[in-house]
């Protein structure tokens, strides 16, 4: 295990950590704008997104979209889209970070009902695709070039 690290590390890799909720969701700490949160990672989710409540939190200027989001058994969700937003897990830096809003209240009533702690937002498969994502499991970490 040790030189797979040590290949990722010299391959200019960055680690991140996980950890595991009650739920089974990887839970990650993220920064938005300088503005720390608590997001899942979620390889099923083709976009990074945060609640609408977030809005101002993560100081995310906002346009409408046509898009509608689905997800979690919900679907055809009104959604906004905040471009170009300053995205840092761990050491891993994003200064181009695209963001659809929606409602995440589904997804947080969900979580809270199971004792866990709310969420700002969802780490998507756009992040992971882009930092070409090594995700490890079983150290609970991933890592992201």
């Amino acid at each position: 295990m040790k030189a797979i690290q040590e290949l990722l590390r010299k391959e200019k890799y960055k680690k991140i950590n996980f950890k595991v909720s009650k739920t089974q969701h990887l839970l990650i700490k993220a920064s938005i704008n300088g503005v720390k949160g608590n997001f899942i990672l979620d390889t099923g989710a083709s976009n990074s997104c945060v609640g609408f409540e977030s809005i101002e939190k993560f100081q995310l200027q906002s346009e409408h979209s046509k898009t509608k989001a689905a997800g979690a058994g919900a679907t055809g969700m009104y959604t906004q889209l905040s471009k170009n937003n300053f995205l840092q897990l761990g050491r891993w830096k994003d200064t181009e970070c695209h963001l659809v809003i929606f409602d995440l209240t589904h997804v947080n009533t969900a979580l809270t009902q199971y004792k866990a702690k709310p969420v700002d937002g969802i780490i998507g498969a756009d992040i992971l695709l882009q930092g070409k994502a090594i995700i490890d499991y079983y150290n609970h970490c991933f890592y992201l070039q």
